[in-house]
């Protein structure tokens, strides 16, 4: 699966509970994150949320592993059974391009002075339930991230940086495709924008510098410049850059160019 079918937002309207069909037993997974499952559709979605049932624990230790323990204790889950439904759920424009999404993670609202998110939620689009088993598996550490991270994300952060720090959490390091070194500039928000391949380059793109900081700085380092050009309040991304990983844009820019050349 392309990584272009993952996106996030930062606010939607909560899911209606008149159509909201719960699964029929709680789901603990962790060390006690209560998971709940809301099917919006038949067979379709329900397929999709026992498959979710399976892998969420194995979502949880990836994001646990790499951000910690200290966020959302309860996880809501919808699969959504038409493309109007999740238009809805997920708080997108009706009139927006939002076919090469799979899934997105959501909150109503945020309260990043007592480090609390309301109303989140991760909500799949009904093409999720065609997907691959591993496929699945990304999507769903991915969007998890986001719902663990979103108390310490600013609503103004970098979107390239928050999709390919989600990946790199969500996906297995395979090698670069050889036409990786084409464009050795820095990922921008704008490689996100245009759906079908641009943004499937751009989620790409995002994925490997995540992992080029990784390789270079360490995961610590990574986390921290999440952290730093991510957090509220955040900074100028170079400044970021400087106190995360002790170098400026133009030596980040070199080394990053060497690694995908390398």
């Amino acid at each position: 699966m392309a990584s272009s079918l993952i996106a996030s937002q930062p606010a939607a309207p909560s899911p209606s509970q008149s159509a909201a069909v719960p699964a029929p037993a709680p789901l603990v997974v962790g060390d006690g994150r209560n998971v709940r499952l809301i099917s919006l559709g038949g067979a379709a979605t329900d397929g999709l949320l026992t498959r979710v049932a399976a892998n969420i624990g194995g979502a949880v230790a990836a994001v646990e592993k790499f951000w910690g323990t200290d966020w959302e204790r309860d996880i809501v889950v919808i699969a959504t059974d038409s493309q109007t439904q999740f238009v809805a759920q997920a708080g997108l424009a009706p009139a927006g391009n939002w076919n090469d999404i799979a899934a997105v993670s959501v909150a109503d609202d945020v309260d990043f002075e007592h480090h609390h998110a309301s109303g989140q939620r991760i909500v799949f689009a009904p093409g999720a339930a065609a997907m691959s088993d591993s496929s699945l598996r990304i999507v769903l550490t991915h969007e998890l991230f986001h719902l663990a991270a979103r108390a310490d994300t600013a609503l103004d952060a970098p979107r390239w940086l928050l999709e390919g720090v989600a990946d790199f959490v969500a996906r297995a390091q395979t090698p670069l495709p050889s036409e990786a070194a084409a464009d050795t500039a820095l990922p921008t928000d704008a490689d996100l924008d245009v759906a079908g391949p641009a943004r499937a380059r751009g989620y790409d793109r995002a994925w490997w510098f995540a992992r080029f900081v990784a390789d270079s700085y360490g995961v610590v380092a990574l986390r921290r410049l999440y952290v730093e050009a991510c957090g509220p309040g955040h900074g100028d991304f170079a400044i970021a850059v400087r106190r995360a990983l002790g170098t400026d844009i133009a030596g980040l820019r070199a080394r990053w160019a060497q690694w995908l050349t390398g």
